[in-house]
């Protein structure tokens, strides 16, 4: 059932032609912004974004004929918890959950940086639930260690010990995006921060959920399984240091880890690429969708 705007604390940004609602599992209270009708498309909302994180992208997608659902991930948004607790699975099983109880058996996915990491473990453990996949500015999960990627983790030590109202508006700097925010959309990024849980779970965030499924990759676990699920990595041409000669050397002769894995790459986009070039997001989705299944 929706529910309007106004009752949601903090308000929520703007957004028009979603609806909102709360989906009740076992000890959280998901709130989900959907739109359009048809076969489902599922978007994960990276950090410390939300479902707002796809207020450009979700509408190019529903107009293709997809009803398309944004939930807000535990520790983010305003979904809430009762166990403020966050294990490496835990987004996972909620996941599950939530796609069990809107009766959802198989969609497509895209997802952006934290969110990919529940994308990566679905596909890998539940490939039957995912028809195809989209993974935003994140390598797939059986890439190589190099020493160039190391900055590509230099955001993460002011997440692991993130002080209670710490600000977090760095993260938007053009160290990550190539056309400056504007600082309203800078704040509705941030808003939910504002509530004491959302900002206390991003030390659980990073250190229950990133930092062990971070590791697994690291030492290859995923090097050691196969993925099945047709997936597109996009990335923006400015996310420093991931760049195509970088990914190719850290993700060389992938058809001995996946099924069907591409690459492609959006000029003039950074790492939160959703906000630098959504348009071209949206059209490789529906392309990858259309191709690859």
């Amino acid at each position: 059932m929706s529910t309007p705007t106004s009752i949601w604390s903090p308000p929520l940004p703007d957004a028009a032609g979603f609806d909102h609602l709360v989906v009740e599992t076992p000890g959280l209270r998901t709130h989900i912004a959907t739109i359009g009708e048809g076969d489902p498309v599922v978007l994960l909302h990276g950090f410390p974004e939300h479902w707002w994180q796809w207020r450009a992208i979700a509408p190019i997608i529903a107009a293709r004929g997809y009803r398309v659902i944004c939930p807000d991930l535990r520790g983010a948004g305003w979904t809430e918890a009762d166990n403020p607790q966050i294990d490496r699975e835990s987004r996972l099983r909620d996941l599950l959950a939530l796609l069990d109880i809107l009766g959802i058996e198989r969609a497509d996915v895209v997802s952006h940086d934290m969110g990919v990491i529940t994308a990566m473990q679905l596909c890998y453990d539940h490939p039957e639930r995912v028809r195809t996949a989209v993974q935003l500015a994140v390598p797939p999960a059986f890439f190589a260690f190099s020493p160039k990627i190391v900055p590509g983790f230099r955001h993460l030590p002011r997440f692991i010990w993130h002080r209670p109202d710490a600000s977090l508006r760095g993260i938007f700097s053009e160290a990550y995006v190539a056309r400056p925010l504007s600082e309203a959309t800078v704040d509705a990024n941030l808003a939910p921060l504002r509530r004491p849980d959302i900002d206390q779970a991003v030390r659980p965030l990073t250190r229950g959920m990133i930092l062990p499924e971070a590791v697994r990759m690291m030492v290859g676990v995923y090097r050691r399984r196969r993925l099945t699920v047709p997936t597109l990595i996009v990335y923006g041409r400015r996310d420093h240091p991931w760049t195509e000669p970088v990914l190719e050397r850290i993700c060389r002769n992938p058809e001995r880890y996946a099924d069907h894995v591409e690459f492609a790459y959006v000029e003039g986009a950074a790492h939160f690429i959703t906000d630098d070039a959504p348009a071209e997001v949206a059209d490789l989705a529906l392309g990858w969708f259309d191709r690859a299944a």
